[in-house]
């Protein structure tokens, strides 16, 4: 009896970072996500978020859920497959389709249960399934899910990524999972090699556009077209919960595979639908960024704002080209303990350790939307530099 929880007793992690106050994980906010939040009674700069947009609180959003809401009710109370697909749920899959480039698309309920849902559906027992060594932790929960025999690769390692093509028979079902941004590190796959090795050994290729749709590509169309090979990549999945400014999944592709898909996936079919106010959201959030084209340019203006400003301090941020920008310190404990100061001078960053990174490539997690100003940034440079000098991180 308490097996189970004896052996979580063991697990003192939190509790050891809590008594040296340095915890920072579950912070209370309680308003909506913007450049600046409410927390604890104060305003916070708000430098965490993957509200790429700034849409979370667009009024043609908030409405377009609200007027959902009172039409169609708080939800679903089904699956997709049974009672849960409403006019708006086909509506919005058209529209994702169209806005990526594909015959057919289909919603999830979370970016998560979509590459939970399609990877091991359509990769199983004698086919193989290669993975990049930094994507994101539900494509390896789909590749755990999966029969088919799993490679990794190292990091945008287009020649070690092309050792292990090799080794697989050309006539046998591959597929390369990517990310199209990197969401810790900010880099992106190179999608420009990564096609041209696709079809010299005969390999499908999965993007996933988590962090990509609304910041690359014409409109905001994402990281494929921003390559020009939306045509060439096989597989599109994206969320709803970046830049598009609610909660959901989906996956874009051919319609012969959609409607397999809608057959055989088992959290696509087993799970409710997402809420008719988020469906409405979604719509919504790709109407305001087709009708406003600035929020793409402000989000690069202020993007290479930042992006100048930690390189002439002297920041270590890798490799990053997009809105995500890794400031690194390598060592878990500095790490928390840098994000507690910033937060306790009025400024909310992510930090980034084990699982989510190597012990070694520990981090700050810098992230920017398109209604930060340049004063904003200033304000939280200034204190970056200031705190990362005192803990001898940088110069």
């Amino acid at each position: 009896m308490k097996q189970l929880k004896n052996r979580f007793a063991k697990y003192t992690d939190p509790q050891k970072y809590k008594a040296l106050g340095i915890y920072p994980y579950f912070r209370t906010i309680c308003s909506d996500q913007d450049t600046e939040v409410m927390m604890n009674g104060r305003k916070v700069l708000m430098f965490g978020s993957n509200s790429y947009l700034g849409l979370t609180n667009h009024p043609k959003i908030i409405q377009a859920g609200i007027e959902a809401f009172k039409k169609y009710g708080s939800g679903c109370a089904g699956s997709p497959f049974l009672n849960g697909t409403l006019d708006i749920h086909i509506e919005l899959e058209e529209k994702l389709a169209d806005f990526v480039g594909k015959e057919k698309a289909i919603v999830y309920s979370t970016g998560f249960h979509t590459n939970i849902g399609v990877i091991p559906t359509i990769v199983g027992r004698g086919d193989n399934l290669i993975l990049d060594e930094l994507d994101h932790a539900s494509i390896i929960e789909g590749r755990r899910l999966s029969y088919a025999k799993n490679f990794k690769y190292r990091h945008n390692d287009m020649a070690h990524l092309e050792e292990v093509l090799k080794k697989i028979p050309i006539d046998e079902i591959k597929l390369i999972v990517v990310d199209g941004v990197y969401s810790m590190e900010g880099d992106l796959a190179p999608l420009d090699k990564i096609i041209p090795l696709a079809r010299k050994y005969n390999a499908d290729v999965y993007v996933d556009e988590a962090h990509s749709l609304g910041v690359f590509g014409k409109g905001g169309k994402g990281i494929c077209n921003h390559f020009g090979v939306s045509d060439d990549v096989d597989l599109i999945m994206g969320t709803f919960s970046k830049s598009l400014a609610t909660i959901g999944g989906f996956i874009a592709t051919d319609k012969e595979t959609i409607n397999f898909l809608r057959h055989h996936s088992r959290p696509y079919i087993f799970s409710a639908s997402i809420s008719p106010s988020a469906t409405a959201s979604v719509i919504a959030a790709l109407d305001v960024i087709k009708e406003e084209p600035q929020r793409i340019e402000n989000l690069w203006k202020i993007t290479n704002y930042s992006l100048d400003a930690f390189r002439s301090y002297g920041f270590e941020i890798g490799g990053t080209q997009s809105p995500i920008i890794p400031l690194y310190i390598r060592d878990e404990e500095k790490t928390f303990a840098i994000c507690k100061e910033l937060f306790d001078e009025g400024v909310f960053v992510n930090p980034v350790v084990p699982p989510a990174c190597s012990p070694d490539a520990t981090l700050i997690r810098f992230s920017l939307m398109a209604t930060h100003t340049k004063e904003q940034v200033d304000i939280v440079v200034e204190k970056l530099v200031r705190i990362f000098r005192k803990y001898g991180i940088i110069k």
